[in-house]
């Protein structure tokens, strides 16, 4: 596991025949040198996100075993990420104790779209989080991408709300 923020044999399938140069994988703590931030910043922005940062970041992830699942996609042609998704375990007293898995920051390269690295993204955050014993995964999305996770098996389930504050400290 050195190196990952989780144990990579939570991934059963790692790449497909067809694109034997995307490896799926979890997030490793030298991606930042493999794009991880210019991938981040096509989905929203990373403020002052340095290396230093991500590093520390990563580590205090790593430090909460079994919570903090990042899954990347390589292009091992280029050695750089084209796709990443976080699913973050939350441990409930509800369920008789269970586990609830929450889907964040989905995000495939613009040069990458079209080739269905969302949807096995997805699918992936998903069999990660059947593997740790999620009785559930949640998600909350924009109104325009509702298809695309209809499409990967999710429901509309009530409504989310936010309450953000500004310019938040590390």
């Amino acid at each position: 596991m050195e190196g990952n923020l989780f144990n990579p044999a939570l991934i059963t399938s790692s790449s497909s025949p067809q694109q034997q140069h995307l490896v799926w994988r979890p997030l490793r703590i030298d991606d930042f040198n493999k794009g991880y931030k210019q991938l981040l910043s096509q989905l929203t922005d990373t403020g002052s996100l340095s290396s230093s940062i991500f590093e520390m970041r990563f580590n205090e992830m790593s430090s909460l075993p079994d919570t903090y699942y990042i899954v990347v996609c390589e292009d091992t042609k280029t050695n750089t990420l084209v796709a990443s998704g976080s699913l973050f375990v939350e441990r409930k007293f509800i369920r008789g104790g269970g586990k609830s898995g929450h889907i964040e920051d989905i995000v495939v390269h613009k040069q990458a779209r079209g080739l269905n690295l969302g949807l096995r993204l997805i699918e992936i955050l998903n069999e990660v989080a059947k593997n740790v014993s999620c009785y559930k995964v949640i998600l909350d999305c924009s109104e325009k991408n509702v298809p695309f996770y209809e499409k990967c098996g999710f429901s509309r389930k009530e409504l989310q709300m936010a309450n953000y504050f500004h310019d938040p400290k590390l």
